[in-house]
C-alpha cells in the first residue's frame, strides 16, 4: 500500500508542473509562437528519454532478474512496446479531442464543448506519464521513479504553458485557463495509481507495465507533440527544443538514478 501512495503521490507531483507552467498567463506579456514551439520541444525531448532511460532499460533489467534470457526480455519488451502503442492508437481514434493548433480529431460531435475537447487531449499526453511514474515507484524502483517523476513535472511546465495560452486564444479567461490546467493535472495521479497498483500486486507484470507506458509515451511523442512543436513554422526551434530536453532528462535519470 506505501508503495501505491508513493506512486500516486510521485505522479501527482509530477502533474502540478501543468499548473506551474501555466501561471505565466497572469503576466502582463504575450508568448511569442518561438517559446511555444521550443516548450513543446523540450517536453517531447524529455518524454522521448524518459521511455529509455527510465522505461525500456530498467524493464529489460527487471525481465532479465526474473529468470528470461536478453533475446527474451528484448521480445517481451518489444511487445509491450507495441501493445502501448495501440492501445493509445485506438483511444486516439474514438476519443474526440482537439489539437492545439491543427484542430479537431476522432470522432468529434458538434455538441461536445471545445473545452472539452482540450482535456481530451491532455488526458491522451498524462495518463501514460503517470502511468510510468507509478510504475517504478509501484514496483519499489525510488532510484528510477524520482529522475522519471521530475522529467515529467518539467515536461508538464511547457506542456501547461502551451495549454493555458490556447484556450486563451480561444477566449477563455485567464482564471478559467488555469483551472482547466489544475484539473487536467488529477489526470496523472490516476494514471500513477493504475501503474502502481498493478506492479504491487503482481511483479511480474513490472517489464510488461514499463514498456507499455514507454509505447504510450512514444505514439503520444510522435503522433502529438512533435507535430504540434512543428506547425506554426518553427521546426528549427522545436527540434533545437527536443534535444535539450533529452538531455535535460538524461542528466537527471544518469546523475540521480
Amino acid at each position: 500500500m506505501n508503495l501505491v501512495v508513493a506512486g500516486v503521490t510521485a505522479s501527482l507531483l509530477a502533474g502540478l508542473g501543468t499548473v506551474v507552467g501555466a501561471l505565466p498567463i497572469l503576466l502582463p506579456f504575450r508568448i511569442t509562437q518561438r517559446v511555444q514551439a521550443i516548450a513543446l520541444g523540450l517536453g517531447g525531448g524529455v518524454m522521448l528519454a524518459a521511455t529509455a532511460f527510465s522505461l525500456i532499460i530498467p524493464g529489460t533489467e527487471a525481465a532479465v532478474a526474473a529468470g528470461n534470457s536478453q533475446l527474451m526480455a528484448a521480445g517481451i519488451m518489444s511487445l509491450g512496446v507495441i501493445f502501448g502503442g495501440v492501445f493509445l492508437v485506438i483511444v486516439h481514434k474514438y476519443l474526440p479531442h482537439e489539437h492545439f493548433f491543427k484542430g479537431p480529431e476522432g470522432r468529434t460531435s458538434k455538441q461536445i464543448s471545445r473545452i472539452w475537447l482540450f482535456i481530451a487531449t491532455i488526458t491522451l499526453h498524462n495518463f501514460p506519464e503517470g502511468l510510468a511514474v507509478g510504475v517504478n515507484f509501484g514496483a519499489g524502483n525510488a532510484i528510477d521513479g524520482i529522475p522519471l517523476a521530475i522529467g515529467i513535472g518539467l515536461q508538464n511546465i511547457p506542456e501547461g504553458l502551451v495549454v493555458a495560452i490556447s484556450l486563451i486564444a480561444q477566449k477563455y479567461t485567464s482564471g478559467y485557463a488555469l483551472g482547466v490546467s489544475c484539473l487536467t493535472a488529477l489526470v496523472e495521479p490516476i494514471g500513477g495509481l493504475v501503474g502502481a497498483s498493478v506492479v504491487a500486486i503482481a511483479q511480474s507484470i513490472l517489464p510488461w507495465a514499463m514498456a507499455f507506458a514507454a509505447g504510450a509515451m512514444l505514439f503520444v511523442i510522435s503522433e502529438e507533440i512533435i507535430p504540434e512543436s512543428h506547425s506554426q513554422g518553427r521546426e528549427l526551434e522545436a527540434t533545437m527544443g527536443v534535444m535539450g530536453g533529452f538531455v535535460v532528462m538524461m542528466l537527471l535519470d544518469i546523475g540521480l538514478g
